[in-house]
């Protein structure tokens, strides 16, 4: 499984969100988070809790199969770029395995 978390202009996550779940994504996780990366908004601001300087953006997380993963990345970046600098950055990550909580049940599918 691979887990992928983008860092997005928030004027670009709800179109990106829509098109993830156009593609069949229905499960994932957004936060309001402050970026620190070469680029700096327009809006950018001294940040209340740290000392630096800030431009917003959403936090989008999400867990796949494999063979999921480079159509949410490539959905990502159609959606989620802009004419501008500092459109966000893309991670992914191998998860080893995931639980239900409720169930136990393990989410990784076995390819015997």
């Amino acid at each position: 499984m691979k887990e992928i978390k983008a860092f997005i202009k928030p004027n670009r996550i709800q179109r990106v969100i829509e098109a993830l779940a156009d593609s069949g994504f229905k499960s994932m996780t957004l936060s309001q988070a402050e970026g620190t990366g070469a680029f700096k908004a327009k809006g950018a601001r001294p940040s209340l809790d740290f000392h630096v300087t800030d431009s917003p953006v959403v936090k989008l997380e999400l867990v796949c199969q494999n063979e999921e993963a480079q159509a949410a990345i490539e959905t990502i970046l159609r959606n989620g770029k802009t004419e501008e600098p500092g459109d966000g950055i893309i991670y992914i990550a191998n998860i080893e395995d995931a639980f239900h909580i409720k169930t136990g049940e393990s989410l990784k599918r076995f390819d015997l």
